[in-house]
C-alpha cells in the first residue's frame, strides 16, 4: 500500500474533491497545508517540482499535480470499495445541509448587524461615565 502524500488548501474546491475521492477509496494519505500565495509556496516547490495545488506525491517520490490527473490517476489504480457510493451519498447530504443552513441565517443577518450597531453606539455614548 503506497503512503500518498497530499499537497493542499482548505480554501480550494479541487483539493476538496481529491480529499474526498481519498477517503471514498479509503486511502491513508498525509495532507500537507500550503500557503495561499504561490510566491511562498517553497516547500512545495521543492518537493514536486511545481507550485499548483492540489499535488499528490505518490511513495516513489513522483507528483501528480492538477485535480483531473489526480482523479484519473485514482481511478486506474485504486478499485472502489462498496462503502464509496454511500460516502458520496453522505458528503453531499452534509453539504446541502450546510448550504440550507446558511440560507436560513441570510435573513437574519442584517438584523444582527443593526443591533450590534446599535450596542457599540449604546456603549459609546455611556463611556467615561461611571
Amino acid at each position: 500500500m503506497q503512503m500518498l502524500e497530499l499537497f493542499q488548501t482548505e480554501w480550494c474546491p479541487a483539493s476538496r474533491r481529491v480529499r474526498q475521492r481519498l477517503t471514498e477509496l479509503g486511502l491513508d494519505y498525509v495532507n500537507r497545508q500550503v500557503p495561499v500565495e504561490r510566491e511562498v509556496r517553497t516547500a512545495l516547490r521543492d518537493a514536486i517540482g511545481a507550485d499548483t495545488i492540489p499535488a499528490l506525491r505518490l511513495e516513489n517520490g513522483s507528483a501528480i499535480v492538477g485535480e483531473e490527473n489526480i482523479l484519473a490517476f485514482l481511478g486506474e489504480q485504486f478499485a472502489e470499495p462498496l462503502g464509496a457510493e454511500a460516502h458520496r451519498q453522505k458528503a453531499a447530504k452534509a453539504r446541502r445541509h450546510s448550504i440550507v443552513g446558511n440560507e436560513q441565517l441570510a435573513p437574519i443577518v442584517p438584523d444582527v448587524k443593526r443591533r450590534l450597531g446599535d450596542v457599540v453606539a449604546k456603549v459609546g455614548r455611556t463611556s467615561g461615565r461611571l
